[in-house]
């Protein structure tokens, strides 16, 4: 058997329209798709890369076990990290090995400034490998700037912000223009050597360049607290013929955001949409997270209206947005539903910067929903400012079990079929587990266009443990204008009837069916030894 091929894919400086034709192709093809993150486990190379990723692939996430913290290895730091990179290699190299590609994802180019380089220094001369190109986030900052970084025959230097501030100084005084990277903890340092170099009133700091949270600020004026390392310093050869940004968002939204505004001549915009200097970046907004209930607007509470309603900028899945009448002066940001970090780092930003804004949620945010994520992103130092409050909402579990009865009369379990953000092994594991326990469960996101094989796999979990005649509920769209609801039995349950839109609810040994002029009735009895015969 011929071994598998290493593509080392540029994925550009964030925005996903900014990876090349060619990059978007291989990723989709690849067998394996590897990328690394930090502890947090949010990898920003796959949230760029998610459109273009398909279902059935291997991902192989490569988690470094230290960034900037320090460390007891014994080998200090650089033991540590190399000792990762030969484990991660090795992890790659098995797939290798079995004949399957493997397209190892790098934010930006590959080999600039990017982790892919040590992967390609174990394993290229083990396996075929070839680089993808991809755009560096130098480019993307000189284009949020508007303006060349040289021209003619103007030198460009790219310097590390962890250079000392003395030969940081000196570089700094000897080329035309600069890019320094690698800023995070050492701006103060940075910004020390442009003053010393006398070209910091020349120098511009530009954040996640090309993302829906970049930022274009001179450098004197940044809050040396506030620098995540995903941003750079320029400083441009040629005097800038066009106005630069002075502070404050870009306003540009890649491809998988959608913002619109609804304007109201009567009424003020809301803030992300004034000019930037009417943005006051030291009283922030606030962050809600609120459930709309499962379709029914009759379900949506009084509470979560008054917070739509006072809201300037709503964030969430478009299907969801759309659920939300529109209001003149609101802006709406919609995207895909596989962004769920992204589209809470955008709410946090918005609201840092004085933005009351409330992201939707389909039934209730902490179930299965963006309650979690935003407050995990919320949990980083930069929005320690930014308050984040929750508001409930009916859960679609509760509304299919109300239009038969009461199968959740019970203790139950909520377990979801995804398995984009845990492996199946846990999601069969906690299945047999909650099985074996003789509880009912509420089966959420069991299937989608493109994940067909779980419910017919979750059925053979569970008839290890339960009879062929268990009863189990299929509600489809509750409250929507599609409704569906039936009982069946988890021997008779059809895997082709199942989609996305639809929640399952399996009984357990005290669950009882029973008919009446109405349809089948359901109900989960909290007694043990004196259940009713079906």
């Amino acid at each position: 058997m011929s071994t598998g091929k290493l593509w080392g894919i540029g994925l550009g400086p964030g925005d996903p329209e900014l990876v090349t034709v060619k990059a978007a192709r291989l990723i989709a093809e690849a067998d394996v798709v590897a990328f690394h993150s930090a502890k947090h486990g949010r990898s920003i190379s796959r949230a760029i890369a998610a459109p273009y990723l398909r279902a059935g692939q291997i991902e192989e996430h490569l988690v470094y076990p230290v960034t900037v913290e320090t460390t007891d290895h014994p080998g200090g730091y650089q033991g540590a990290i190399d000792e990762f990179y030969e484990q991660a290699a090795a992890r790659l190299a098995t797939h290798l090995a079995a004949g399957r590609t493997v397209a190892l994802l790098a934010a930006g180019d590959p080999l600039f400034y990017s982790s892919y380089m040590h992967m390609h220094r174990r394993l290229a001369g083990r396996f075929d490998a070839e680089i993808v190109p991809g755009i560096t986030s130098v480019s993307a900052a000189s284009a949020a700037l508007g303006t060349p970084l040289v021209e003619g025959e103007q030198v460009l230097t790219v310097l590390p912000g962890t250079m000392p501030v003395e030969e940081l100084t000196q570089r700094l005084r000897e080329t035309d223009a600069a890019a320094i990277m690698k800023l995070g903890r050492t701006f103060p340092g940075v910004r020390q050597a442009l003053s010393d170099s006398g070209r910091l009133e020349d120098a511009y700091y530009v954040e996640r360049a090309s993302s829906t949270r970049q930022r274009v600020l001179a450098a004197a004026d940044v809050d040396e607290a506030d620098v995540p390392y995903f941003s750079i310093t320029l400083v441009p050869g040629p005097t800038p013929t066009t106005v630069i940004p002075a502070r404050g968002a870009s306003g540009h939204q890649p491809a998988d955001i959608t913002t619109t505004v609804t304007a109201a001549p009567d009424r003020p915009a809301p803030a992300e949409s004034r000019p930037d200097d009417s943005i006051t970046a030291d009283v922030p907004g606030e962050v809600v997270v609120i459930g709309l209930g499962p379709g029914d607007a009759d379900w949506t509470t009084p509470q979560v209206t008054a917070a739509l309603a006072e809201a300037t900028d709503l964030v969430g899945y478009t299907t969801y947005i759309d659920r939300v009448p529109e209001r003149a002066g609101q802006r709406r940001h919609a995207s895909d539903n596989k962004v769920e970090s992204e589209r809470a780092a955008m709410a946090l930003d918005m609201a840092k910067r004085g933005a009351r804004v409330a992201v939707v949620s389909s039934g209730d945010p902490g179930v299965f929903a963006m309650a979690a994520a935003v407050l995990e992103v919320s949990a980083e130092p930069q929005f320690k400012d930014v308050p984040v409050r929750v508001l409930p909402g009916l859960t679609a579990a509760n509304a299919v079990a109300s239009r038969v009865g009461a199968p959740l009369g019970h203790d139950y379990a909520m377990i979801s079929l995804s398995d984009r953000l845990k492996p199946w092994d846990v999601v069969a594991q906690r299945l047999s587990a909650v099985a074996a326990a003789d509880m009912a469960i509420a089966i959420y996101n069991p299937a989608s266009s493109q994940r067909r094989w779980q419910v017919g796999a979750m059925r053979e979990v569970l008839l290890e443990h339960r009879p062929p005649q268990t009863p189990v509920v299929l509600g489809r769209d509750v409250g929507g204008p599609t409704e569906s609801v039936r009982v069946t039995t988890l021997g008779e349950l059809d895997p082709d009837e199942v989609d996305m839109r639809t929640l399952l609810i399996i009984g357990s040994s005290t669950t009882t069916t029973f008919d009446t002029p109405e349809g089948t009735r359901v109900f989960t009895s909290r007694r043990y030894g004196s259940v009713p015969s079906r």
